[in-house]
Parts: C-alpha cells; sequence; structure tokens
C-alpha cells in the first residue's frame, strides 16, 4: 500500500446527493444520476490546462454536514460529483458542498480492503481521522483513491 500525504484546500463539489438511510446500493443509484445528467454540470467542472477534469468526487460528511466521518463507518451523506469552480451554483436538482481544506493520507484502492487497511495504518502510525475519507477518481486514468484526512488546515 502506498500512502501518500496530500495537502488540498477548501474546494467545491456539486454532485447528487444521498444518504446511507436511502437503503443498500444509494452511492451506486447515485453514480447513475450524476453520469446520466453529467452535462447539467460539465461547464462548472475544473479543468486543467489540457481540457481534462480536474478531479471525481465521492465526497462524504457525516449527518450534521459538518465533514466529520460517518458514524461508526456507515452512517451518512454522500454526493457524487465533479470538483467545480468555487463560485459555482448548483442547477436545481444538484447540491454544492464546499469541502475544508485538509491534510490527506492518499491511497490508492486496490481492493474492498483497502479502507479497513488504511484504517489500522493510521492507528499503527498515530493518527486519528480529523474529518469524513473521501472517494477520488483521477478522470484521466481513471483510478480511484481514498482520502483519509488527518489535519485541518
Amino acid at each position: 500500500m502506498n500512502v501518500e500525504l496530500i495537502k488540498k484546500e477548501s474546494f467545491v463539489v456539486i454532485g447528487k446527493e444521498g444518504s446511507t438511510s436511502d437503503g443498500e446500493g444509494f452511492i451506486r443509484k447515485l453514480w447513475a444520476d450524476a453520469n446520466a445528467h453529467f452535462s447539467e454540470i460539465a461547464a462548472l467542472a475544473k479543468k486543467d490546462e489540457n481540457g481534462n477534469l480536474v478531479g471525481i468526487w465521492g465526497a462524504m460528511s457525516d449527518f450534521s454536514r459538518s465533514f466529520a466521518p460517518w458514524d461508526d463507518f456507515s452512517l451518512g451523506l454522500y454526493l457524487a460529483g465533479a470538483e467545480c469552480a468555487d463560485d459555482a451554483q448548483a442547477p436545481q436538482g444538484w447540491t454544492k458542498w464546499i469541502v475544508p481544506g485538509y491534510e490527506y493520507l492518499r491511497v490508492q484502492v486496490e481492493g474492498p480492503d483497502t479502507f479497513p487497511k488504511m484504517l489500522a495504518y493510521l492507528r499503527e502510525n498515530g493518527n486519528t481521522l480529523a474529518g469524513a475519507v473521501h472517494d477520488f477518481t483521477d478522470p484521466i486514468t481513471g483510478t480511484d483513491y481514498l482520502y483519509f484526512p488527518i489535519r485541518k488546515l
């Protein structure tokens, strides 16, 4: 497991929001909805100098919307969307989150055991979560990562 320390200032994600209260498979349904209607936010999405999307995020928060970790890592909110310009306004049917800046430990997803392995890594190295863990997909490579916040900026 290759763990990298990443510093990321506050950023905006516009996406489709749901919660664990929506039942099993809700994240898959959110992504299907977001992907089917992506054209509605495409112009708002941040792009690099080559015109590629900067990031696809599965942002998470506890129910208080304070970006604390999910309750028992099993109860919380999820936003399936794209990183967007800070001043972007969410179109009807979409939700805008402003994710606080953190220092993250970033790890590539290698399977369903990546999350528990990373929690063990945090404990073994004296780190605690400073916020909710986020899913990130690099739009250029399609590589999936988990971002574990360890220090608020």
